[in-house]
């Protein structure tokens, strides 16, 4: 559906189609038949690369049970067995309470970020840049940035892991080894990109519309260049 979602997003064969209304994005694309357009065109995306993956076939293949040991019985349990909860507090809270609040941190990202935010990089979708979401999501927030360039691993163009822990996550396992081939897109492309569909709220540093020559005046420059440097 993510694939789908990203290569048809907002028509009808968006799984989450934000045309559709909040209420249908954010949940409501769970409770109805899949549109007949989405299963159409599901059928031709290549997912050639996952049944190629070891790790994800075992996944799949035992989904269920991993869901029931990983998702229920061991949040529930471990509460109880290291300090001392009640079965009725490790199984609300936990667990129901923990998986609600996770689905809903997903959820945004279809409704609220389709809905609320700036589109510095291309203005004619939907996906926007909600800082709240990004908080909340845990970096997901960025998704004018995520649609525009969805193969940069960091899914933002803004490197600060306060916004994007899910960064941090992948970041910490590159350094040891288990994250690889990372992919990222250039400053260059990215302004160039932001220049030439943004909707004009792109960050561009020095010279940016909104820097003021007060800003200007207090910047501290080490090392300027002189006259006979400077490319006009």
């Amino acid at each position: 559906d993510h694939r789908v979602h990203h290569k048809y997003s907002d028509t009808n064969a968006d799984p989450y189609n934000i045309n559709r209304g909040f209420f249908f994005s954010h949940i409501g694309w769970l409770m109805v038949k899949k549109h007949p357009e989405l299963l159409e065109k599901g059928r031709g995306i290549d997912l050639s690369d996952l049944y190629a993956d070891k790790v994800v076939m075992f996944q799949k293949r035992h989904y269920p049970k991993l869901v029931l040991f990983i998702s229920f019985f061991l949040p529930t349990i471990i509460p109880m067995l290291f300090w001392g909860e009640t079965l009725s507090n490790a199984w609300h809270v936990s667990t129901i309470l923990r998986i609600v609040v996770n689905l809903n941190a997903a959820f945004v990202i279809n409704s609220f970020a389709h809905m609320y935010g700036q589109k510095p990089y291309e203005k004619a979708i939907a996906p926007a840049e909600n800082l709240a979401m990004a908080i909340f999501s845990l970096g997901e927030g960025w998704h004018n940035f995520h649609h525009v360039f969805p193969w940069d691993y960091k899914a933002s163009e803004l490197g600060k892991y306060s916004t994007n822990v899910t960064t941090a996550f992948i970041d910490f396992f590159a350094k040891i080894g288990w994250a690889y081939d990372l992919k990222t897109v250039t400053p260059d492309l990215i302004a160039a990109r932001a220049k030439r569909t943004g909707d004009g709220t792109h960050v561009w540093g020095w010279d940016d519309k909104e820097m003021n020559e007060k800003d200007k005046r207090r910047a501290v420059i080490i090392n300027p260049a002189k006259p006979d440097q400077i490319d006009n």
